[in-house]
């Protein structure tokens, strides 16, 4: 039987310096990224996003951990579809499953996790707040002290430079997020655009499949052109795009 999920929380957020509260938050694939990178230090921290909420992203963070296993010949694939829908059982499974190997192959030692965390432009304590992470290893305490109290001084010196400063920073995620959820949106769209060019080829082939009403090929067209209840293609899209978009 495995660990519970309180004590695989307590040990990321202890390990990370983090502030998980659930394990669905596992799914972003940040914090596997990082448990790895504690036992192996060579994962690729800059591709590492932290503090997003695009599946495409998760799918990134996830690919570079995919990369480490090959890297290292860890036997085991990540399951990347599973773990992105954020859902609690894959991701409390492949927990445990990832507490037992570091359990087996972490070298010992300290590992400062704020410090890796910054090479992925992540902020040096996430979960939000001004509050202290959890539990410090041994000797992140000492390490954290100058990044603390660097950070209090600007709210010294003047409100307004914390402030534009605090914009700038979630504009900065905001502008993330969009490209994030562009990317995805591009990504599904070319995987759509992807069945109906196989459709097309198998009715040009054999144009008896398409009448049948009950046939797969039907069913599956009938989810690809489908909408929303109150959906209305707008006007000036109506024929601008001829036969060749269909979406």
């Amino acid at each position: 039987m495995g660990e519970s999920r309180q004590d695989l929380l307590a040990w990321v957020n202890d390990l990370l310096q983090l502030n998980i509260t659930k394990i669905e938050q596992m799914g972003t694939g940040a914090a596997l990224c990082q448990i790895y990178d504690s036992i192996y230090q060579d994962v690729a921290m800059h591709r590492v996003k932290f503090n997003v909420n695009s599946e495409y992203l998760y799918i990134q963070n996830l690919k570079v951990l995919q990369n480490t296993f090959t890297k290292h010949r860890i036997d085991r694939t990540v399951p990347i579809e599973a773990l992105v829908k954020c859902k609690m059982q894959d991701n409390l499974e492949f927990l445990q499953w990832t507490k037992r190997y570091w359990d087996q192959y972490f070298p010992g030692g300290e590992y400062d996790a704020v410090a890796r965390r910054k090479a992925s432009g992540a902020p040096p304590a996430t979960g939000g707040g001004g509050g202290a992470a959890p539990r410090p290893a041994p000797g992140a305490a000492r390490r954290g002290v100058t990044p603390t109290t660097g950070a209090a001084k600007p709210r010294l010196g003047g409100a307004g430079a914390g402030a534009s400063a605090a914009v700038k920073e979630e504009n900065s995620q905001l502008k993330e997020t969009v490209q994030g959820l562009e990317r995805e949106r591009d990504f599904y769209f070319s995987k759509l655009r992807d069945i109906e060019l196989l459709l097309q080829q198998a009715v040009d082939q054999d144009p008896e499949i398409e009448k049948d009403e009950e046939g797969l090929v039907k069913h599956i067209q009938a989810i690809l052109y489908s909408t929303e209840e109150g959906f209305e293609i707008p006007a000036d899209a109506e024929g601008a795009g001829g036969d060749e978009e269909t979406f």
